[in-house]
């Protein structure tokens, strides 16, 4: 029954690039909580015992519980695709990581987490949970992460732990965020909450109010616009896979600190003039997968953006000025990808001067174009 490989778990990196490079976002796995302070103290036990030390035949330690069916190992308690109904009892104390992905979890009891105050990272990953009780994650002092992706949620939890930094609610029912949602948590970092049913109107007024996010994630919903009154601090904003119609001069007021927006795969048509200065930081713009007919308006005065992605619209012309500021020294980094192939323009008709703030030829992706 221990046949499961170790889950490897995403951490939340909103890593901002540097001025010569502007990955896409990544993560990384987090195990370092894992390791035990005392592994180092064991293996030496053991070389000792090896070499005749004077230690002989210590009793066996009191090994604690674990639940019918997990591995426990390190902290670290993996109850994965057990066809469990609800939380496993007899989890160990010091458990700092509990997988509890791919089961058939309904509901979470008000004891289900009770005496597990060590908590670090919960994973309810694909499950049947609807009903959480309010005060089910009261014990969880210390828990940081909250994966609670690809269940039956109808909202955001209640009473979730202030020491939370990262949560993940998306691919659930979600279509109501109400106001104080996310109140008491401001240690959070990131919020990934796409694939949910949810309208600009499903955000209530004060949604987000006390949040310090750097990193949200609302795609593949049903949004029309930019949602108002997101937090300020955002570093990275992701609404792809929406149905928005254009970006309005407000729109991005608030965000000054952005560094990477993710608009693609919705039905932009127009980017009002001027909405672009609200993000002078930005260094990474998605618009692929739209409906645009020309270049936005004032990327030649973003002095950090580095990567484009404008492929996949219905822009017809490139103007010698749609890229690059006039004069020289304006522009601090020189751009290292512009995609603009599946757009109807004829790239032989385009000045090179056109990209003469690319950083190589080789950044600028043309043609393949089909009616």
């Amino acid at each position: 029954m221990l046949a499961h490989s170790s889950l490897l778990l995403l951490l939340c990196l909103a890593r901002l690039p540097t001025p010569l490079s502007a990955l896409p976002f990544e993560q990384r796995g987090f195990w370092d909580f894992a390791m035990d302070s005392d592994v180092g103290g064991m293996m030496s036990m053991m070389k000792d015992e090896e070499e005749g030390s004077a230690i002989e035949e210590l009793p066996p330690p009191d090994l604690p519980s674990c639940p019918f069916g997990c591995q426990c190992q390190r902290r670290v308690v993996q109850c994965s695709d057990l066809g469990l109904t609800e939380v496993p009892k007899g989890i160990p104390a010091d458990t700092k990581l509990l997988d509890l992905q791919n089961n058939r979890i309904t509901e979470l009891k008000e004891n289900d987490f009770k005496g597990l105050g060590n908590l670090y990272a919960l994973s309810l990953v694909n499950n049947k949970i609807s009903k959480v009780h309010p005060k089910a994650f009261v014990p969880l002092k210390h828990m940081q992460k909250l994966y609670f992706s690809r269940n039956l949620l109808t909202g955001v939890p209640k009473n979730l732990p202030s020491s939370l930094v990262e949560l993940r609610i998306h691919e659930n029912r979600i279509k109501k965020v109400h106001e104080g949602a996310f109140s008491e948590l401001g240690s959070m970092n990131c919020i990934e909450m796409g694939g949910n049913p949810i309208q600009n109107s499903g955000f209530e007024p004060g949604a987000f109010k006390g949040l310090k996010l750097n990193y949200l994630r609302i795609s593949e919903a049903q949004l029309t616009g930019v949602p108002k009154d997101l937090p300020d601090s955002l570093h990275e904003l992701h609404l792809d896979h929406n149905q928005i119609q254009a970006i309005e001069l407000e729109d991005l007021s608030r965000y000054k600190h952005l560094y990477r927006l993710g608009l693609g795969f919705n039905h932009i048509r127009m980017i009002e003039n001027g909405s672009l200065a609200f993000v002078p930081r930005l260094r990474e713009l998605h618009l692929e997968n739209n409906r645009l007919t020309a270049i936005p308006k004032g990327l030649p005065d973003m002095k950090y953006l580095q990567v484009v992605y404008l492929h996949s619209n219905s822009i017809s012309k490139v103007g010698v000025d749609d890229f690059c500021p006039r004069g020289f020294g304006m522009k601090r980094s020189f751009y290292n990808g512009i995609s603009l192939y599946s757009n109807p323009v004829n790239y032989w008709e385009v000045q090179p001067a056109a990209f003469r703030c690319v950083s190589d030829r080789l950044a600028i992706q043309f043609g393949n174009y089909k009616k």
